[in-house]
């Protein structure tokens, strides 16, 4: 295929070069043969014309309409023009004999009759034609013929100069080869410059389609050398970009389906031990119930494993669509964190921010942003030293509602940040804490947030903390909840009293 591409380029450039020249060589010499017989009829034209008014004088009346031509005189004058003219030029009179005659060009030996056809329209006015006059010439010649007229004007006869048309055969031919000559070396030139610049052209095609077979073979490490920056040059950046994320994305799907084996091998062991442990009677039935809870914390860790690879397919193949609804925010953060209360009495973290949280209506998919607020409280759990705290901060701005929730603890590197809301991408792979994880949650965090029209964006500084703050628009016109809505009622409830709130928050402080 390169090949061809090549010798199609260099053969098309070549026609069109050739076409070019038998062109320009067709029309040089068909200009060049007007040129000639312009030149031609004006030399001889004025060679007849001198001729026929100096053999005017030498015309002698023997009788009324009947003139004898003086030769002997004249005779001297006819061989100098026909010489310098290098032309033939001889004196008819009106019935076509020839009086007086030299031919310096065609060495005729003494004719003695001229076509009668070519005298009469020589006396007419004028006679230019090629051709052998009558077989007067055995080859073709350029002949022009002027009236020959007495000092009264009378036409007495004619005078013809002819010239043969092999000379300008001679000059077309001697120029035709200068030419061709100089058309063969300029083709050649072109066929090495074109040749050249067609291989340097295709240089980078074949680079690229060796790169892509080897990508093809699993090697993602070829890239193609940039040498210009025109369109070729910005092909071989993109080609090297997509090359980029192609390894990239080969990295992140080697790592995940790594990842995904062990998270599907591990909990699957783990089940299939206890229930063949319970099933032959080697786990007592006093401990089976123990057995069957790490049973069903497995169950539920292969059910999120498979809920992130749905989420996953549908981002892919742009199923996920949002079915948005006014809902309370701030219930769904404490839901979530009742799911998760465990985990905090167990690292005895603080929750901070909610204590005089109040009902946050927004308008969204309430299942989705439920998803959103779980991945990144799980985050926060999972990440918060022992003993840390978790802030949460909600805020009805003007036109959005934006969230903070904040952990102390080891945070993310600098290097890492950009990156945390990569697919497949985990922090500290080499003694992750997020070893039941598969980089997957806050690309799903950040996919949803922006189906909503929101961004996220996360800050951190290592071992002290990490802050991960989103927002959700509120839309120009979002249906508005009545006043006796049952929700909106929940939400606002009765107006506590100052001193219960504060013992209310307490409390929570308390049980957190």
């Amino acid at each position: 295929m390169q090949k061809s591409i090549f010798k199609r380029y260099l053969g098309i450039t070549m026609v069109i070069v050739v076409l070019s020249f038998v062109v320009l060589g067709s029309v040089t010499m068909i200009f060049f043969g007007h040129y000639w017989r312009g030149e031609k009829r004006e030399l001889l034209t004025k060679n007849a014309g001198s001729i026929a008014e100096v053999a005017s004088r030498f015309l002698s009346e023997q009788s009324p309409d009947s003139y004898t031509l003086e030769t002997e005189v004249l005779k001297s004058f006819l061989v100098t023009f026909s010489r310098s003219a290098d032309a033939d030029i001889f004196i008819t009179d009106l019935k076509g004999r020839i009086l007086l005659g030299n031919y310096a060009n065609s060495r005729l030996e003494a004719p003695e009759k001229v076509l009668d056809q070519a005298v009469a329209q020589a006396a007419a006015g004028r006679y230019e034609g090629i051709g052998n006059l009558g077989g007067m010439y055995l080859s073709n010649f350029y002949i022009i013929g002027v009236p020959m007229n007495t000092e009264a004007g009378a036409c007495v006869g004619a005078v013809f100069a002819a010239t043969s048309s092999t000379t300008v055969n001679a000059v077309q031919g001697e120029a035709l080869q200068i030419f061709l000559l100089a058309a063969v070396m300029t083709l050649a030139a072109t066929f090495c410059a074109v040749g050249v610049f067609a291989f340097r052209l295709v240089k980078p095609l074949r680079q690229m389609s060796a790169a892509a077979y080897s990508f093809g073979a699993g090697d993602f490490s070829v890239r193609v050398p940039v040498t210009s920056d025109d369109e070729l040059g910005q092909l071989a950046r993109s080609f090297n970009n997509m090359a980029n994320s192609l390894a990239s994305s080969e990295g992140m799907r080697r790592s995940f389906i790594a990842n995904v084996s062990h998270e599907l091998k591990t909990p699957m062991t783990t089940i299939a031990g206890f229930i063949d442990g319970i099933l032959d009677g080697t786990i007592p039935s006093a401990e089976q119930s123990k057995y069957l809870r790490i049973v069903s914390n497995e169950v539920k860790r292969l059910s999120r494993l498979v809920k992130s690879m749905l989420d996953l397919s549908r981002i892919d193949s742009g199923e996920m669509k949002i079915h948005p609804k006014n809902f309370d925010l701030t219930g769904t953060i404490f839901t979530t964190l009742l799911t998760f209360g465990q985990s905090i009495e167990e690292k005895h973290l603080e929750i901070q921010g909610l204590e005089e949280a109040g009902c946050q209506m927004i308008y969204g998919d309430q299942d989705l942003l439920h998803q959103v607020v779980y991945n990144l409280i799980e985050n926060a759990v999972k990440f918060t030293n022992q003993g840390g705290s978790i802030r949460f901060q909600i805020s009805d701005g003007i036109d959005r509602t934006s969230v903070v929730i904040e952990n102390t603890g080891p945070g993310i590197s600098s290097e890492e940040l950009p990156m945390i809301f990569d697919r497949f991408y985990k922090t500290d792979k080499s003694r992750s804490r997020d070893k039941n994880g598969m980089g997957l949650g806050l690309y799903i965090v950040r996919t949803i947030i922006k189906l909503h029209g929101g961004d996220i964006c996360a800050r951190s500084v290592p071992n002290e903390y990490c802050r991960f703050e989103f927002y959700i628009p509120k839309p120009q016109e979002a249906p508005k909840l009545k006043e006796n809505s049952p929700r909106l009622k929940e939400g606002r409830g009765k107006e506590k009293p100052k001193e219960q709130k504060q013992n209310e928050g307490e409390e929570k402080r308390e049980q957190r």
